[in-house]
Protein backbone atom coordinates (compact mmCIF):
# COMPACT_ATOMS: atom_id res chain seq x y z
CA UNK A 1 0.00 0.00 0.00
CA UNK A 2 3.09 2.35 0.24
CA UNK A 3 2.82 5.95 2.26
CA UNK A 4 0.53 5.12 5.78
CA UNK A 5 0.02 8.78 5.78
CA UNK A 6 -1.47 8.76 1.66
CA UNK A 7 -4.63 10.58 1.67
CA UNK A 8 -7.74 8.03 1.61
CA UNK A 9 -10.58 8.92 -0.66
CA UNK A 10 -13.76 7.74 -1.04
CA UNK A 11 -15.23 8.09 -4.92
CA UNK A 12 -17.13 5.55 -7.60
CA UNK A 13 -16.33 4.17 -10.85
CA UNK A 14 -17.68 6.56 -12.92
CA UNK A 15 -15.85 7.38 -16.37
CA UNK A 16 -13.31 4.48 -16.17
CA UNK A 17 -9.96 5.86 -18.21
CA UNK A 18 -10.11 9.35 -16.06
CA UNK A 19 -10.84 7.20 -13.33
CA UNK A 20 -7.48 4.99 -13.83
CA UNK A 21 -5.91 8.54 -14.22
CA UNK A 22 -6.71 9.90 -11.20
CA UNK A 23 -5.61 6.59 -8.97
CA UNK A 24 -2.03 7.49 -10.66
CA UNK A 25 -2.12 10.42 -7.88
CA UNK A 26 -0.38 8.87 -4.07
CA UNK A 27 -3.60 8.44 -2.60
CA UNK A 28 -5.76 5.27 -1.49
CA UNK A 29 -9.15 5.42 -3.43
CA UNK A 30 -11.76 3.10 -2.08
CA UNK A 31 -14.23 2.29 -4.41
CA UNK A 32 -17.64 0.54 -3.86
CA UNK A 33 -19.56 -2.21 -5.18
CA UNK A 34 -22.59 -4.25 -4.99
CA UNK A 35 -23.41 -7.54 -6.54
CA UNK A 36 -24.94 -5.95 -9.21
CA UNK A 37 -24.48 -3.10 -12.85
CA UNK A 38 -25.82 -0.27 -10.73
CA UNK A 39 -24.01 2.90 -11.95
CA UNK A 40 -20.75 3.95 -9.91
CA UNK A 41 -20.44 0.81 -8.20
CA UNK A 42 -18.26 -1.55 -10.47
CA UNK A 43 -14.73 -1.23 -8.53
CA UNK A 44 -12.15 -2.45 -10.09
CA UNK A 45 -13.44 -3.31 -13.31
CA UNK A 46 -11.58 -5.42 -16.03
CA UNK A 47 -9.40 -3.90 -18.48
CA UNK A 48 -7.34 -1.73 -16.30
CA UNK A 49 -4.06 -1.74 -14.73
CA UNK A 50 -4.93 -0.33 -11.38
CA UNK A 51 -2.47 -0.33 -8.79
CA UNK A 52 -2.65 -1.65 -5.19
CA UNK A 53 -4.00 1.81 -3.86
CA UNK A 54 -7.15 0.87 -5.62
CA UNK A 55 -9.22 -0.93 -3.16
CA UNK A 56 -12.81 -2.35 -3.87
CA UNK A 57 -15.02 -2.48 -0.51
CA UNK A 58 -18.48 -3.74 -0.44
CA UNK A 59 -20.54 -1.20 0.43
CA UNK A 60 -22.01 -2.44 3.44
CA UNK A 61 -18.56 -1.93 4.66
CA UNK A 62 -18.04 1.74 3.58
CA UNK A 63 -19.42 3.14 6.75
CA UNK A 64 -16.27 1.29 8.87
CA UNK A 65 -13.88 2.94 6.62
CA UNK A 66 -11.39 5.71 8.02
CA UNK A 67 -11.63 8.17 5.33
CA UNK A 68 -9.91 11.84 5.03
CA UNK A 69 -13.10 13.08 2.15
CA UNK A 70 -15.59 12.08 -0.30
CA UNK A 71 -14.83 12.71 -4.20
CA UNK A 72 -18.66 12.64 -6.02
CA UNK A 73 -18.27 12.32 -9.41
CA UNK A 74 -22.25 12.05 -10.36
CA UNK A 75 -25.64 13.71 -9.36
CA UNK A 76 -26.61 10.11 -8.44
CA UNK A 77 -23.37 10.12 -5.85
CA UNK A 78 -24.29 13.47 -4.75
CA UNK A 79 -27.96 13.44 -3.87
CA UNK A 80 -28.60 9.70 -3.88
CA UNK A 81 -25.67 7.22 -2.27
CA UNK A 82 -23.59 9.53 0.00
CA UNK A 83 -26.85 8.89 1.91
CA UNK A 84 -27.40 5.18 1.49
CA UNK A 85 -23.70 3.90 2.05
CA UNK A 86 -21.98 6.55 4.33
CA UNK A 87 -22.08 7.24 8.35
CA UNK A 88 -23.76 10.88 9.52
CA UNK A 89 -19.77 11.14 10.78
CA UNK A 90 -18.43 10.46 7.35
CA UNK A 91 -21.24 12.81 5.42
CA UNK A 92 -19.41 15.60 7.27
CA UNK A 93 -15.94 15.08 5.94
CA UNK A 94 -14.62 17.44 3.38
CA UNK A 95 -16.11 16.96 0.50
CA UNK A 96 -14.95 17.47 -3.54
CA UNK A 97 -17.62 16.89 -6.21
CA UNK A 98 -16.00 16.41 -9.90
CA UNK A 99 -18.25 17.51 -12.75
CA UNK A 100 -16.92 15.61 -15.85
CA UNK A 101 -19.26 17.19 -18.46
CA UNK A 102 -20.01 20.88 -19.90
CA UNK A 103 -24.06 21.61 -18.88
CA UNK A 104 -26.41 19.94 -21.01
CA UNK A 105 -29.95 21.79 -20.48
CA UNK A 106 -29.02 25.34 -21.85
CA UNK A 107 -25.34 26.03 -22.15
CA UNK A 108 -25.35 29.20 -20.45
CA UNK A 109 -27.46 29.41 -18.23
CA UNK A 110 -27.98 25.49 -16.14
CA UNK A 111 -27.17 25.80 -12.75
CA UNK A 112 -24.92 23.05 -11.13
CA UNK A 113 -26.72 20.35 -8.93
CA UNK A 114 -24.35 21.22 -6.24
CA UNK A 115 -24.55 25.21 -4.28
CA UNK A 116 -22.60 24.74 -1.36
CA UNK A 117 -19.11 27.19 -0.11
CA UNK A 118 -17.97 23.98 1.64
CA UNK A 119 -17.88 21.90 -1.50
CA UNK A 120 -14.79 22.29 -3.59
CA UNK A 121 -16.23 21.74 -7.39
CA UNK A 122 -13.36 20.47 -9.56
CA UNK A 123 -13.91 21.00 -13.40
CA UNK A 124 -11.78 19.41 -16.24
CA UNK A 125 -11.85 22.05 -18.70
CA UNK A 126 -11.77 25.76 -18.29
CA UNK A 127 -14.83 25.86 -21.05
CA UNK A 128 -16.88 24.08 -18.74
CA UNK A 129 -16.06 26.05 -15.59
CA UNK A 130 -16.51 29.58 -17.74
CA UNK A 131 -20.54 27.67 -19.21
CA UNK A 132 -22.14 26.06 -15.62
CA UNK A 133 -23.71 28.28 -13.28
CA UNK A 134 -21.28 27.37 -9.87
CA UNK A 135 -23.83 28.85 -7.42
CA UNK A 136 -22.18 29.93 -5.04
CA UNK A 137 -19.61 26.68 -4.92
CA UNK A 138 -16.27 27.32 -5.00
CA UNK A 139 -14.61 26.14 -8.29
CA UNK A 140 -10.67 24.88 -9.97
CA UNK A 141 -10.13 23.35 -12.93
CA UNK A 142 -7.75 20.31 -13.45
CA UNK A 143 -7.09 19.71 -16.97
CA UNK A 144 -6.66 16.39 -18.15
CA UNK A 145 -3.33 14.23 -17.61
CA UNK A 146 -2.91 10.96 -19.49
CA UNK A 147 0.18 8.71 -19.89
CA UNK A 148 2.74 9.12 -22.08
CA UNK A 149 3.25 5.65 -24.69
CA UNK A 150 5.87 7.76 -26.29
CA UNK A 151 6.52 8.60 -30.43
CA UNK A 152 4.11 6.27 -31.79
CA UNK A 153 2.88 7.85 -35.31
CA UNK A 154 3.57 6.06 -37.84
CA UNK A 155 0.47 6.99 -40.03
CA UNK A 156 0.85 4.52 -42.61
CA UNK A 157 -2.64 3.60 -43.00
CA UNK A 158 -4.22 5.85 -45.89
CA UNK A 159 -7.63 6.49 -43.69
CA UNK A 160 -8.85 8.88 -40.31
CA UNK A 161 -9.41 7.41 -37.01
CA UNK A 162 -12.65 8.04 -34.81
CA UNK A 163 -13.02 6.77 -31.21
CA UNK A 164 -16.28 7.34 -29.55
CA UNK A 165 -18.25 5.12 -27.20
CA UNK A 166 -21.96 4.67 -28.23
CA UNK A 167 -21.82 7.48 -30.58
CA UNK A 168 -25.39 5.59 -32.44
CA UNK A 169 -27.25 5.90 -29.34
CA UNK A 170 -25.82 9.46 -28.23
CA UNK A 171 -26.67 10.90 -32.13
CA UNK A 172 -26.11 14.60 -32.68
CA UNK A 173 -23.93 15.37 -29.50
CA UNK A 174 -21.56 12.99 -30.56
CA UNK A 175 -21.54 14.03 -34.34
CA UNK A 176 -23.02 11.28 -35.87
CA UNK A 177 -24.28 12.89 -38.80
CA UNK A 178 -20.93 14.18 -39.25
CA UNK A 179 -19.28 10.83 -38.87
CA UNK A 180 -21.61 9.45 -41.41
CA UNK A 181 -21.19 12.25 -43.62
CA UNK A 182 -17.39 12.50 -43.99
CA UNK A 183 -17.16 8.81 -44.52
CA UNK A 184 -19.15 9.06 -47.78
CA UNK A 185 -16.25 11.09 -49.07
CA UNK A 186 -13.32 9.69 -47.32
CA UNK A 187 -11.83 6.52 -45.59
CA UNK A 188 -12.74 6.44 -41.77
CA UNK A 189 -12.90 3.79 -39.47
CA UNK A 190 -14.01 4.22 -36.09
CA UNK A 191 -13.51 2.19 -33.05
CA UNK A 192 -15.54 2.04 -29.36
CA UNK A 193 -17.91 0.03 -27.57
CA UNK A 194 -20.97 0.42 -29.77
CA UNK A 195 -19.15 1.08 -32.47
CA UNK A 196 -20.20 -2.03 -34.78
CA UNK A 197 -23.58 -0.78 -34.89
CA UNK A 198 -22.16 2.39 -37.75
CA UNK A 199 -20.26 -0.48 -39.36
CA UNK A 200 -17.35 0.45 -36.82
CA UNK A 201 -14.28 -2.22 -35.49
CA UNK A 202 -15.73 -2.71 -31.94
CA UNK A 203 -14.15 -1.65 -28.51
CA UNK A 204 -9.85 -1.53 -28.68
CA UNK A 205 -8.31 -1.92 -24.73
CA UNK A 206 -7.75 1.21 -23.34
CA UNK A 207 -3.89 -0.25 -23.35
CA UNK A 208 -3.77 -1.00 -26.85
CA UNK A 209 -5.43 2.13 -28.44
CA UNK A 210 -2.51 4.71 -28.57
CA UNK A 211 -0.66 2.12 -30.53
CA UNK A 212 -3.44 1.21 -32.29
CA UNK A 213 -4.82 4.15 -33.80
CA UNK A 214 -1.41 5.86 -34.32
CA UNK A 215 -1.29 3.27 -37.55
CA UNK A 216 -3.66 5.76 -39.22
CA UNK A 217 -2.91 9.27 -40.95
CA UNK A 218 -5.12 11.92 -38.71
CA UNK A 219 -7.48 11.48 -35.60
CA UNK A 220 -10.81 13.31 -36.28
CA UNK A 221 -12.98 14.40 -34.12
CA UNK A 222 -16.42 14.50 -34.96
CA UNK A 223 -18.39 15.77 -31.42
CA UNK A 224 -20.22 19.12 -31.25
CA UNK A 225 -20.39 18.95 -27.65
CA UNK A 226 -18.47 17.43 -24.66
CA UNK A 227 -16.01 18.10 -22.25
CA UNK A 228 -12.55 17.74 -24.35
CA UNK A 229 -12.38 13.97 -24.56
CA UNK A 230 -9.65 11.60 -22.98
CA UNK A 231 -9.31 10.32 -26.48
CA UNK A 232 -8.25 13.09 -28.01
CA UNK A 233 -5.99 14.01 -25.28
CA UNK A 234 -4.21 10.06 -25.96
CA UNK A 235 -4.15 10.60 -29.14
CA UNK A 236 -2.01 14.10 -29.28
CA UNK A 237 0.01 12.54 -26.74
CA UNK A 238 0.94 9.36 -29.10
CA UNK A 239 1.62 11.92 -31.67
CA UNK A 240 -1.34 11.66 -33.69
CA UNK A 241 -2.56 14.85 -36.05
CA UNK A 242 -5.88 15.98 -34.64
CA UNK A 243 -9.12 17.51 -37.10
CA UNK A 244 -12.36 18.38 -35.34
CA UNK A 245 -14.65 21.08 -34.15
CA UNK A 246 -13.62 24.19 -32.79
CA UNK A 247 -16.30 23.93 -30.53
CA UNK A 248 -16.16 23.23 -26.56
CA UNK A 249 -12.27 22.91 -25.21
CA UNK A 250 -11.28 21.74 -28.67
CA UNK A 251 -11.28 25.38 -29.54
CA UNK A 252 -7.87 26.00 -27.53
CA UNK A 253 -6.27 22.55 -27.75
CA UNK A 254 -5.47 22.49 -31.39
CA UNK A 255 -3.66 24.93 -32.97
CA UNK A 256 -4.46 25.17 -37.05
CA UNK A 257 -1.50 24.22 -39.31
CA UNK A 258 0.60 23.02 -36.29
CA UNK A 259 -1.10 20.18 -34.31
CA UNK A 260 -4.23 19.69 -36.62
CA UNK A 261 -6.87 21.42 -38.06
CA UNK A 262 -10.22 22.41 -36.66
CA UNK A 263 -12.96 24.48 -37.68
CA UNK A 264 -16.85 24.63 -37.47
CA UNK A 265 -16.97 24.45 -41.81
CA UNK A 266 -17.69 21.09 -42.00
CA UNK A 267 -16.06 21.27 -45.79
CA UNK A 268 -12.88 23.06 -44.77
CA UNK A 269 -12.30 20.04 -41.77
CA UNK A 270 -12.86 17.45 -45.56
CA UNK A 271 -10.44 19.73 -47.48
CA UNK A 272 -7.68 19.43 -44.72
CA UNK A 273 -7.94 15.34 -44.20
CA UNK A 274 -7.94 14.96 -47.91
CA UNK A 275 -4.30 16.87 -47.62
CA UNK A 276 -3.35 14.89 -45.04
CA UNK A 277 -4.76 11.88 -46.92
CA UNK A 278 -2.05 13.15 -49.80
CA UNK A 279 0.60 14.04 -48.56
CA UNK A 280 2.03 11.93 -45.48
CA UNK A 281 5.07 14.47 -45.14
CA UNK A 282 2.64 17.30 -44.22
CA UNK A 283 1.18 14.69 -41.68
CA UNK A 284 4.17 13.60 -39.97
CA UNK A 285 4.87 17.61 -38.95
CA UNK A 286 1.52 17.78 -37.21
CA UNK A 287 2.15 14.94 -35.63
CA UNK A 288 5.13 16.88 -33.68
CA UNK A 289 3.16 19.51 -32.97
CA UNK A 290 0.03 17.79 -32.02
CA UNK A 291 2.78 15.44 -29.38
CA UNK A 292 4.25 18.72 -27.99
CA UNK A 293 1.10 20.31 -27.40
CA UNK A 294 0.08 16.79 -25.43
CA UNK A 295 3.65 17.55 -23.58
CA UNK A 296 3.09 20.54 -22.21
CA UNK A 297 -0.89 20.65 -21.75
CA UNK A 298 -1.63 16.81 -20.59
CA UNK A 299 1.51 15.62 -18.62
CA UNK A 300 0.31 13.06 -15.56
CA UNK A 301 3.26 15.10 -13.37
CA UNK A 302 1.13 18.51 -13.56
CA UNK A 303 -2.35 16.39 -13.54
CA UNK A 304 -0.94 14.61 -10.14
CA UNK A 305 0.59 17.47 -8.82
CA UNK A 306 -2.58 19.70 -9.45
CA UNK A 307 -5.18 16.45 -7.58
CA UNK A 308 -2.57 16.72 -4.41
CA UNK A 309 -2.86 20.60 -4.34
CA UNK A 310 -6.66 19.87 -4.86
CA UNK A 311 -6.97 16.84 -2.15
CA UNK A 312 -5.10 18.82 0.65
CA UNK A 313 -6.77 22.08 0.12
CA UNK A 314 -9.79 20.37 0.40
CA UNK A 315 -8.97 18.71 3.55
CA UNK A 316 -7.45 21.91 5.38
CA UNK A 317 -10.26 23.77 4.44
CA UNK A 318 -8.30 26.22 2.98
CA UNK A 319 -10.52 27.22 -0.05
CA UNK A 320 -12.79 29.96 -0.24
CA UNK A 321 -15.40 30.84 -2.81
CA UNK A 322 -13.31 33.69 -4.04
CA UNK A 323 -10.85 33.08 -6.80
CA UNK A 324 -10.22 29.22 -6.03
CA UNK A 325 -8.64 28.30 -9.25
CA UNK A 326 -5.07 30.42 -9.04
CA UNK A 327 -4.70 30.19 -5.91
CA UNK A 328 -4.68 25.83 -5.48
CA UNK A 329 -2.92 25.85 -8.55
CA UNK A 330 -0.25 28.59 -8.35
CA UNK A 331 3.14 26.90 -7.74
Amino acid sequence: MGNTNAIRVLTWHIHGSYLYYLTQTPCIFYLPYKNNKDEGYGARTPGFPWGDNVIGIPVDHVKDLELDCILFQSKKNYLEDQYEILSAEQRTLPKLYLEHDPPREVPTDTRHIVNDPDILLVHVTHFNNLMWNNNNTPTVVIEHGVTDPGMLYDGRLEKGIVVINGIAKRGRRLGLDIFLKVREELPIDIVGMGSEEVGGLGEIKNRDLPAFISQYRFFFNPIRYTSLGLSVCEAMMAGMPVVGLSTTEMAITVKNDYSGYISTDESYLVDKMKLLLEDPQKARELSKGARQTALDKFSMERFQADWMRVFQSAINRTFTSDNITESILDN
